[in-house]
């Protein structure tokens, strides 16, 4: 349930026709949840077969139109295009005289904010930039996951109170974003949500090439208590051999992986070195365990054996 107070109904937004300017797995998705808070989805643009398909399954009815015509009949704008892709579309639409004044112009990238919406607000649009903190699969399942997720929120002052009450009808929590943070605040989201999914990946074709039949059961719990004891502990729940000081294991590993899974020893040695940088720093590497471990790590190579006691 969201913890920010729901808007009194005299101060929501009035109900709003909502555009949707690329039919990515993002924008059918919060246009359904805004159409869920009594929105009114008129028109959405899609080139895809996909982008066409995932419109007609979480905005049936909605017909398809040009980015132009989109605009013409929204007075809430979604543009959820790639990041790269998003200055150039701004500022077309601004050129051919698209947006028009008092439109609301959201657009959804973690990289960006209100800033990259510059020429529309020229062109009179009220820029906002909601950043929904979530992945999303493209299917009416998103819906259900904007409750309680949290949005990256940068506006003009003036349109905060606009911009938060959206957010929070749309299931969310908003989250202010200073506008020279968001590359920072994209980084950060990047580096846990979409490295995790390449980790959990690899995790498993490993596990498959060590014989397990369910690596996905295997996994499970084991990711989800490791996840659950970083957001309530962070660097705390770190365990495991390279915490421990365990250059040998350590070495092990990347002898296995060099001959069985070599693309994937770039990563690992990368994220022990971060592991051990943090495990020392935090008190939970021994600095006497530490050399041994590092030199593994600085080399990629299994510790040689000279039979002396370390």
């Amino acid at each position: 349930m969201s913890t920010f107070p729901q808007p009194d109904p005299k101060d929501r937004p009035a109900r709003l026709a909502v555009g949707v300017v690329g039919a990515g797995r993002v924008g059918p998705a919060l246009a359904a949840a805004l159409q869920l808070a009594g929105h009114r989805p008129v028109a959405v643009s899609g080139v895809s077969d996909a982008s066409k398909r995932r419109a007609a399954q979480l905005l049936p009815d909605v017909p398809l139109m040009s980015p132009a015509q989109v605009l013409e009949r929204a007075e809430l704008v979604l543009l959820t295009v790639p990041d790269d892709a998003l200055p150039g579309l701004v500022k077309g639409l601004a050129e051919t005289g698209a947006v028009r004044p008092g439109q609301l112009l959201v657009h959804t990238s973690g990289r960006y904010g209100a800033r990259v919406l510059d020429p529309a607000l020229r062109a009179g649009a009220l820029p906002l930039a909601l950043h929904p903190a979530m992945t999303f699969t493209g299917t009416p399942v998103d819906v259900q996951r904007l409750a309680g997720c949290s949005f990256g929120v940068t506006a003009p002052e003036e349109l905060r109170l606009a911009a938060e009450a959206l957010v929070i009808e749309m299931g969310g929590e908003p989250e202010w974003i200073a506008e020279e943070s968001r590359p920072l605040y994209h980084a950060a989201l990047a580096l846990g949500a979409n490295h995790l999914v390449t980790l959990v990946a690899e995790s498993m074709e490993l596990l498959r090439a060590a014989g397990v039949e369910a690596p996905d059961r295997m996994l499970g719990p084991l990711l989800g208590a490791a996840l659950d004891n970083a957001l309530r502990s962070g660097d705390a729940a770190l365990t495991g051999p390279v915490a421990r000081g365990d250059a040998g294991t350590v070495a092990a590993h990347v002898a296995e992986l060099r001959k069985h899974a070599p693309q994937t020893v770039a990563g690992y040695l990368a994220m022990a070195r971060a592991t051990a940088d943090r495990a020392l720093a935090h008190g939970l590497l021994k600095p006497e365990l530490a050399e041994d471990l590092l030199g593994v790590l600085a080399n990629g190579a299994t510790l040689p054996d000279d039979g002396s006691d370390r």
